[in-house]
């Protein structure tokens, strides 16, 4: 561990607290409906779409035609992302010719990015023609985004109202959220990495000389835009089969920054957005709090662990004063590259600039583990948020039942139909991950996708249906899942993870926003404060724990010990 190191770390850290602010600013704007300064140039191209579609931006739904609305929408898109795919053979901008994509393959990828998940079972540059990234998949990056950020402005309506019965418009929401939020950034964000040596291209590839003398064909395509918004909306899926660690997609150390930003900027700023809808900013510092002290204590174990490095290597004389490089870019490092996996499976992004395979056992936990929690630490836009108000729910029942106080949260009380459908929404991800997880373990297809043997190998599997049901789309590379079994299976996960915790989610919503406020007396539970935050990170922990330690102990802690051993697979 190095200073420089340490100093990447809180320096991160503290840009991210910055941020929070000016970026809930603008989503509380957008929130409420009020008018910005980019009304004046994108307001008529609002209103175009919303007499297109036949919609009244100012009619507002019940919880329920909330929740169909939005399924409506993402089950087209999935239709559509999927033919796409499968006629890509047959349609325009396929310079390097590539065939069709087979059936189970489309599924898998139709669904990941419609879950806003991305995981990917095949190489971007060799796979997909420029039509299909730019039409296709960037496109969904946008509205799988929106789609979490809308779902995030329901749920806060839900805490925000008044014997109320309705949540908002879906397709208000989301088109607001696309107009004035995401696309916006996302152009000036991809002229700056094409300023920073990102290619935005319709060339299929260019021929280059190695210093050998060889000749080698190097992809391009429209980088700089899909790269964009797959970092600000939690994405993740890279055009290149590297990632982020392709130097066309992350060129340097100060793309690598803004990257990383990036992924956390909207989570951290829907907790201040909360905050100022509930009226009471102190309870989005609060959350805000929990989540970067989630943040900071596993980034630190991982990169001692990274540091510390593999005492088998060390005994054979390698790597004993670098730590763990394997797999790692030498541009950026043990610490950037521990920072970035950290900050990647923090939110449910996916995007990686170093190989989780390589990870140290324990190095490897962290990111795993980070999923597991549900990715509330920050999280992926609108899912994060949504995700820690539902563990927020079942903590304030928590200390009611401890101390005898009335379970109440921001002035709504919290009673047996908000915990019950907290608990329904938080059990989707262990009994997905845990459960198909099992079945690979024991299935003949799943065994033969295992690159190791022994308890690293059972950790590449379990990080697969845990990055698919998280909606994170990381992997731990040693998979080989771009199989009928994985594709399917790997899908349902995906599908299950994204729209299982938001229908109950979503009823939350509307129960809280028909009940009255309650004003704080002496007898209700303060959450703005330090035994606030301490008990929120406790219950999170504990449920994490008493979850998936079974899993974890047979995976990274048997591989940990294993590794002190000297044992090898």
């Amino acid at each position: 561990m190095t200073f420089q190191g340490w100093l990447l770390i809180f320096l991160f850290t503290a840009l991210v607290v910055a941020v929070a602010k000016p970026m809930g600013a603008w989503l509380h704007a957008l929130y409420e409906g009020r008018r910005t300064p980019l009304h004046v140039m994108l307001g008529p191209v609002e209103r175009l779409f919303y007499a297109a579609a036949g919609v009244e931006a100012e009619r507002e739904q019940t919880w329920r035609q909330y929740a169909v609305a939005m399924l409506l929408f993402n089950v087209a898109g999935l239709l559509f992302l999927y033919g796409l795919m499968r006629l890509q053979d047959l349609l325009p901008l396929n310079p390097q010719g590539f065939p069709a994509v087979s059936d189970h393959l489309s599924f898998n990828t139709a669904v990941s990015f419609v879950a806003n998940t991305n995981w990917q079972s095949y190489g971007g540059e060799t796979t997909m023609s420029h039509l299909v990234q730019m039409l296709g998949l960037t496109v969904q990056n946008f509205l799988s985004a929106a789609t979490g950020i809308a779902l995030a402005f329901a749920l806060i309506r839900g805490f925000a109202r008044r014997e109320a019965k309705r949540i908002g418009n879906f397709w208000a929401d989301l088109t607001r959220v696309t107009l004035y939020l995401l696309l916006p950034i996302s152009l000036v964000y991809a002229v700056v990495l094409v300023g920073l040596g990102v290619p935005q291209t319709l060339a299929g590839s260019v021929e280059a000389t190695t210093l050998e003398g060889a000749r080698q064909t190097i992809a391009l395509g429209p980088v700089a835009s899909q790269e964009a918004i797959k970092m600000l909306g939690t994405n993740g899926g890279g055009f290149f089969n590297a990632n982020s660690a392709h130097p066309y997609e992350n060129p340097s150390d100060l793309t690598n920054l803004l990257q990383m930003l990036s992924i956390f900027a909207i989570g951290a700023g829907l907790t201040w957005t909360f905050g100022k809808a509930v009226g009471n900013t102190r309870q989005g510092w609060a959350i805000l709090s929990a989540m970067v002290l989630l943040f900071l204590a596993g980034t630190s174990i991982a990169y001692w662990a990274e540091t510390a490095g593999n005492p088998i290597h060390h005994a054979l004389g390698v790597e004993a004063l670098a730590g763990n490089m394997e797999g790692k870019e030498t541009r950026f490092g043990i610490a950037a590259s521990v920072l970035f996996a950290a900050v990647t499976t923090a939110a449910s992004c996916g995007a990686v600039n170093a190989m989780h395979d390589s990870f140290t056992a324990i190095g490897g936990l962290i990111p795993l583990f980070n999923m597991q929690l549900g990715e509330i630490i920050i999280g992926g836009v609108g899912a994060g948020l949504y995700g820690m108000l539902l563990f927020a729910i079942l903590a304030v029942f928590v200390a009611g039942l401890m101390v005898g106080r009335t379970p109440e949260y921001v002035g709504k009380k919290i009673e047996a139909r908000e915990v019950k459908l907290a608990v329904l929404a938080i059990a989707v991800l262990p009994l997905a991950i845990l459960g198909f997880t099992a079945i690979a373990a024991v299935a003949p297809a799943g065994l033969t996708g295992l690159q190791d043997k022994g308890p690293h190998g059972f950790t590449e599997m379990l990080y697969a249906f845990t990055s698919a049901a998280a909606n994170n789309g990381s992997a731990f590379a040693g998979l080989t899942a771009n199989s009928p079994f994985y594709n399917a299976l790997l899908g349902v996960g995906m599908f299950v993870g994204r729209f299982f915790i938001i229908i109950p989610m979503l009823a939350i919503a509307g129960s809280l926003a028909a009940k009255r406020h309650t004003p704080e007396t002496a007898g209700s539970f303060p959450t703005t404060g330090p035994l606030w935050v301490g008990l929120l990170i406790g219950l999170i922990l504990i449920l994490g724990g008493l979850t998936f330690l079974p899993s974890l102990a047979l995976g990274p802690g048997a591989d940990h010990a294993a590794m002190i051993a000297g044992t090898l697979y």
